[in-house]
């Protein structure tokens, strides 16, 4: 049913989207060169390697894209256009299409990058259990603003207790979060480390 609904739900997204987003790609190309979409490979469900689809917001990327980097609030290499689709959450629209083709759903525990999965204890593995999603708990419970060991906490919790309604309830609360509120758009002190440090222990304290 899960699967379904994620089918269901991004073919219409797309088709009400199509247009708005063709302008949103014409802005992206008169304002810097370069590919409109920015394409990096993450971790899946089970290990599993993809590409993730975002609409480009940078100037530049990182030369290596598996390696960590930080990301601040008034960093130099997010466009005007770059800005204004982070801040409303415009940028990870594309992942519809990641949807489609599942290799993630609209809700579950966000993509991750291959040096954060190294990282892992036991217990965090478990968020690989779910296909990643678009949003998240953690996403709608603070988002960056969140360490990632809380985040991690959050999506294995969310795939013991995981049902249609509470998918419902965290698409509903996103929309409040990221298009209303737009709490946690960036962490402490305006900085987004793609990983804070080593993610050590899991809620009982398990390695």
């Amino acid at each position: 049913m899960k699967r379904v609904t994620d089918l269901c739900v991004s073919a219409i997204g797309v088709l009400l989207l199509a247009i708005p987003l063709a302008l949103v790609v014409l802005a992206i190309r008169l304002e810097s060169p370069g590919p409109v979409f920015f394409r990096q490979v993450r971790v899946g469900r089970n290990g599993s390697r993809f590409r993730v689809w975002k609409l480009r917001t940078m100037t530049e990327t990182r030369v290596d894209p598996d390696s960590p980097d930080s990301l601040r609030s008034k960093d130099p290499r997010i466009t005007r256009v770059g800005r204004v689709l982070r801040r409303f959450g415009v940028d990870e629209l594309p992942q519809l299409l990641n949807v489609i083709l599942g290799q993630m759903s609209l809700v579950g525990p966000r993509p991750t990058l291959a040096y954060q999965v190294k990282e892992y204890n036991a217990f965090q593995r478990r968020r690989l259990e779910a296909r990643p999603g678009i949003t998240s708990l953690a996403v709608v419970s603070g988002r960056n603003a969140l360490p990632w060991v809380k985040r991690i906490e959050m999506d294995v919790w969310y795939i013991d207790q995981w049902s249609l309604a509470l998918d419902l309830r965290i698409l509903l609360l996103t929309l409040w979060k990221v298009l209303i509120t737009r709490e946690g758009l960036y962490g402490a002190g305006g900085i987004n480390p793609d990983l804070e440090g080593k993610p050590k222990r899991g809620p009982a304290g398990r390695r």
